[in-house]
């Protein structure tokens, strides 16, 4: 995988483009063949749908992103990385997380990568203690619920 010194940050990803910006993205793809265009004409697309604030755009830019990693060896470092960014947005955790992890296995002494890593890691974490919360709290309110109908049958 080739070395890039800089990748945007997370926050990045939550600072959309303007829509022209991103018509002028999607015209220049479409200009080159859509498909058939540049690896970056669609890489620099991508980015721009996965900066949007549309779920389906940030869904087709993580889709383009995985087109490009599996036809271009020379991209697949950046493509990892942008398609963990995407993924996390679109609250697809386990998946930023895969893709974190090998272009860690890849890059261990890579700043960017581990501090996306860690928050990738944070994220997964989170989610599993709200998820634990509200498994918790179901079954505490089922109980209860339980218990004040057997009070009340007696």
């Amino acid at each position: 995988m080739s070395k890039i010194n800089f990748l945007p940050t997370l926050q990045d990803a939550y600072e959309p483009l303007m829509a022209a910006q991103i018509d002028i993205l999607r015209e220049q793809v479409v200009a080159e063949g859509g498909d058939k265009a540049s690896v970056q004409s669609r890489f620099n697309y991508a980015w721009g749908l996965i900066k949007s604030e549309s779920v389906d755009d940030q869904r087709l830019g993580v889709k383009i992103l995985t087109d490009i990693y599996k036809e271009s060896y020379q991209r697949r470092r950046e493509c990892l990385y942008y398609l963990t960014v995407g993924c996390y947005k679109l609250k697809e955790y386990s998946m930023a997380k895969r893709y974190v992890d090998t272009l860690h296995e890849a890059e261990p002494n890579n700043k960017q990568v581990i501090a996306l890593k860690e928050m990738v890691e944070d994220k997964i974490q989170t989610e599993t203690i709200k998820g634990l919360a509200m498994v918790t709290g179901a079954i505490v309110g089922i109980a209860s619920i339980a218990g004040y109908y057997m009070r009340r049958r007696k």
